[in-house]
């Protein structure tokens, strides 16, 4: 039987406070979500004046990126790449803005930023994964 690393609470509040510093620093008012390696919520924050919808796409994107064990901006280019039909997948969030948490060729989990242009949400993303050290 395999054994790998999983999230801990401990790793969920650096990931938050990661991303909740990067997007104040950048004036940005967005909700973070972090996932476990099954799409289910662990933590979602909700910033000063992020929009109440940002509260729901952001741990849709989470739970895409770790379902799939990939960024999610990888199902919105299949899709702007002409696959229209890769819109029936169940996935709701397949827009930039999760990413996956990998370690050591296993999934973790992931984030999910929704509030400000995709590629911001993304980049405050990393930020959460980069207080990781992975």
């Amino acid at each position: 039987m395999k054994n790998k690393p999983v999230l801990e609470l401990a790793d969920v509040k650096k990931i938050v406070a990661a991303a909740e510093t990067e997007a104040l620093r950048n004036h940005w008012a967005v909700s973070v979500a972090v996932v476990d390696d099954g799409g289910h919520l662990l933590a979602l924050q909700r910033l000063d004046g992020a929009a109440p919808v940002s509260a729901l796409i952001a741990p849709e994107k989470a739970r895409t990126a770790a379902l799939g064990r990939r960024d999610s901006k990888g199902y919105e280019d299949t899709v702007n790449g002409g696959r229209t039909a890769f819109l029936s997948v169940p996935l709701q969030g397949m827009l930039e803005g999760g990413v996956a948490i990998v370690k050591d060729g296993d999934c973790l989990g992931a984030i999910g930023v929704s509030g400000v242009k995709s590629s911001e949400d993304a980049q405050i993303a990393r930020a959460g994964l980069a207080a990781l050290g992975l």
